[in-house]
């Protein structure tokens, strides 16, 4: 495990976004198109869960958004965020979502 200084992790900002659109990116098994409210603005988000979640699950859920990530495309869509998620021993992917109700656009620390 590689340590950090928390002047590093300080630098993450991480947001509650509330998910509106998701479908899945055809060619690919894992990887899926997110439509997220972040507060002030809605983002696209390319997320590796299509193996593990249907994306008419996904409306209307909560999720943990990085919002300060630098884009980046994958299958040629452009990325602007991550998601957080874990993985399991046996590899499937969980998201970590809030206890309760938070609202698009609430700080995460």
């Amino acid at each position: 495990m590689t340590m950090i200084q928390f002047r590093d992790f300080q630098k993450v900002e991480l947001a509650i976004g509330e998910i509106l659109e998701a479908k899945k990116i055809e060619g690919s098994e894992k990887l899926m198109l997110l439509k997220v409210d972040i507060g002030d603005e809605v983002r696209q988000i390319v997320a590796g869960i299509g193996s593990f979640y249907q994306p008419e699950d996904l409306i209307g859920k909560e999720i943990v958004v990085v919002v300060n990530l630098e884009p980046k495309k994958l299958m040629g869509y452009e990325s602007r965020g991550m998601l957080l998620a874990a993985v399991k021993k046996d590899g499937e992917v969980v998201l970590i979502v809030p206890e309760k109700k938070g609202g698009a656009g609430t700080k995460v620390s």
